[in-house]
Formats: C-alpha cells, structure tokens, sequence
C-alpha cells in the first residue's frame, strides 16, 4: 500500500474585477477628497504604510506622494505595523523594503520610530498611543487593505480603523490595544481608540484597498475621515466576498508550501484555512474544516516571524531553522495569542510530516484521505488535490483538474515540490 495519495493539479476560477490602472486610479481617488481645502503650502503629510503583502503598495504610496506634493505639502512615509518586524526600527525598515517600499520607490522620506505620544484615554481608561512622526506631521493620511480580520468579528476589521489603532498605535499602542480587547470587545476598541485618534490627530483621509482572489488590485476607495466609520463596514462585506477559498471545504490534511506576516497576520489567512475562531480546530461559523494542517516553510519577507506557526500541528525542521524567535515571540506577545507561535510537531522531512500526519486523520487509508496542497493564502488560483477529491473538482463548474493525475510530489530526499504559479 502507498504511504501517499495520487495528487492533480487545480485550476479556481474566481470572480475577480481588477483595476486596470492602479496609478491612476488612485489619483482620481485622492482628488476626490479635496485635500487642498485643508492643506497649505509647505505642510507636512504622515503616509502609513503597514507590513502585509499588498499587490502595487509601493506604486499606490508613489502615488499618494505625487498627489500630495502636487497640492504643495511635504509627504513622508510611516511604518504603522504595530510590534512587526521584531517592534524595533531596523527591523520595521527591513520590512518595508522587503515589500519593495523605499524612499526611491515613494520617492519621499521613510520616518521610523518606536517612540509614541499618548493622545489620549479612552472611556474605559486605556491610553491612546500615536507614532510620534505622524503626530508631528500636519495631517495624516491613512492607507490600508480592508479584509476580514483573522481573529476578531465586528463590522470593522482590518482596515483603516486597524492602522489608526495598531499600526501608528507601534508596538507599545498594540500591545495595550491588544490586553484591553481580553476584557472589552474588539468592536467597542475600536470605537473608543478611534473616536480620539480622528479627532485629535489630524488624519485627513483614508485610502482603502481591496483585493480580489487573485492577490491583485481589485477596489481602490479614497474615504473621508467623518466617513471611515460608515464606509469601511461595507467594504469590509466587499472584500469578504471577494475572499479566496480552498478548492473543497473538507481537508483531511492541507499542505501550505510557505505563511508569513506579508501573507496575513497570522502566517496564513485563518478566514481561509477555517481556524479563525479556534486555533486547532473549524467551528460551525468557519467554511472551511482542514483536520490537520503541515506547514513547510516561512517566506522570505517574513524575515523570520512565524507568528501563525502555531496554528499548524506539523512542520519541518527546515521551517523551524528559519524562525527568528525574538521577532516572533514580540509579535506575539505583543498581540496577546501566544498560542501561534508555539512550534508544531517537526520532522526532519516533507515526507515524514505527511506520512505522520495522515495517521492523525482516522480510519483512512493514506492514499483515500482528502489532501490539499495550497502555496499560501492569498494565491489560490493553483491547488493540489489527492484523488479522494477529483469528483468534486470535477462538479465544480468553477474549477478544473488540469493534466493528468501524477504520483504524490515527493522525491528521494523526502522533499515535497511547491505549488506551481
């Protein structure tokens, strides 16, 4: 009997509107906000810029520069990633430049600091932490990806209210963000923090971006700040329905070639993977229930943080020799879920983990269990699937089984083969 399952590539054809021009159209936005009404000559303009992977971040910051030098103000950048990139300044720039953003790409300077101004305290008694450059600046202007948040349910998620409270909150605003949310809820945070940040620190506008399935541009909003607490709830509900999913919703193992903080907050997207309300297990509110889920490795601009790690019960100890485990364990901490970073069972191969893996799935023969293999999170469009699942690729009108079906990925050294792109 074979260890492993016949395996097939998958093709999803997701509904995916893209913006042509990302440029352009996120001038066209910008200019809807009418920032000239506000702003006079020679004013200085904080523009956030966060650690997630977005498609065309440091074009649409580009562009957001031009704009604002057009009206005549002084730009710059901000990291707003609250603890990411180990919650020190270093490691924040290393981040941005892992994500292609520099001042040469922007064209305007990057101002890092850890350092924050307490601008206030919420009704409950939480101070309110703003990133000192951006609360020296004139105006703020914040930019962002609405998409459901990993952890947390409410109207807003990840977004626009995200970077006012845990992105220019730095690691000190999130890590009291993050305690106060075990005692109140994440929307009544939200509420609180950001009633005091729009009114106290000059945050001129926002700049929404929402995916599509694909990882691409699909949406770009310019928000006015007295609208952010309306609009982002329906962006919010856009971006869900543009989410990308599994190809099936029941895994008996899922297979995740690379997670990272650039991927999602968590190293992989919990929305997607059916882990957003219990780290080792789906519940009735999540689509997708994956049994057991083996990651292989860390990406690149993750540079080391394995936040999300945790979520998996396998991995290899080629993942885990790439953890920088001081950038994780702040993250962490820092985010009050200490549970992803705890490390899973490691082997010393690919064929190892999955060979194990699958005798944790129940009374199923290897090569009948219900494998799927993904690249990550945010690219979905190519798949793998184990033979158990051919039929119902094969009734989905909204995916194929592409070529034939192929022994299972695994050479002589035990080294599973990615996804391909």
């Amino acid at each position: 009997m074979s260890r492993f399952p016949l395996m097939c590539d998958v093709r999803q054809h997701f509904d995916a509107p893209r913006v042509s021009d990302p440029a352009a159209e996120v001038r066209r936005q910008l200019t809807t906000l009418q920032m000239e009404k506000r702003l006079t000559s020679g004013q200085s303009v904080a523009i956030t810029a966060g650690s997630r992977g977005i498609a065309n971040i440091a074009l649409i910051l580009r562009e957001c520069v031009r704009h604002l030098k057009d009206l005549g103000a002084e730009p710059f950048i901000v990291p707003a990633m609250g603890s990411h990139g180990g919650g020190n300044v270093p490691g924040q720039l290393q981040v941005l430049q892992g994500l292609g953003i520099t001042e040469d790409s922007v064209e305007a300077p990057i101002k890092a600091t850890m350092e924050t101004v307490v601008v206030a305290e919420t009704s409950f008694g939480i101070p309110v932490h703003f990133d000192r450059y951006a609360h020296e600046a004139d105006h703020v202007l914040v930019v962002g990806r609405v998409k459901p948040h990993t952890r947390f349910v409410g109207p807003i998620e990840s977004g626009l209210h995200k970077m006012l409270l845990i992105g220019l909150g730095k690691r000190e605003g999130a890590e009291v963000y993050h305690q106060g949310i075990m005692s109140h809820s994440f929307p009544e945070m939200i509420d609180s923090v950001a009633e005091r940040v729009l009114s106290t620190c000059g945050v001129i506008g926002g700049l929404a971006i929402l995916e599509n399935a694909m990882d691409e541009t699909a949406l770009l909003e310019a928000v006015p700040p007295e609208r952010f607490a309306e609009r982002e709830p329906e962006l919010l509900q856009q971006a869900i329905a543009w989410l990308p999913t599994l190809p099936v919703d029941d895994v008996d193992l899922l297979i995740v070639d690379r997670i990272g903080k650039n991927i999602s907050g968590v190293g992989m997207d919990a929305n997607v993977v059916g882990r957003k309300f219990n780290d080792h297990a789906a519940t009735d509110q999540d689509i997708a229930r994956c049994l057991r889920i083996f990651v292989r490795s860390l990406t690149e601009q993750t540079h080391g943080n394995a936040c999300g790690i945790g979520v998996a019960e396998f991995t290899t100890q080629r993942c885990v020799d790439q953890i920088d485990h001081e950038k994780t364990r702040v993250n962490c901490i820092t985010s009050s879920h200490p549970e992803v970073a705890m490390i899973p069972i490691t082997y010393p191969t690919d064929a190892l983990a999955v060979e194990n893996a699958l005798k944790t799935v129940g009374r199923v023969a290897p090569e009948d269990a219900r494998v799927v293999q993904i690249a990550d999170t945010l690219h979905l469009s190519r798949t793998r699937v184990s033979a158990a699942l051919f039929p119902l690729i094969e009734q989905n009108d909204g995916m194929e089984l592409v070529g034939s079906p192929y022994p299972f990925p695994v050479d002589e050294r035990g080294q599973m083969s990615d996804v391909p792109g």
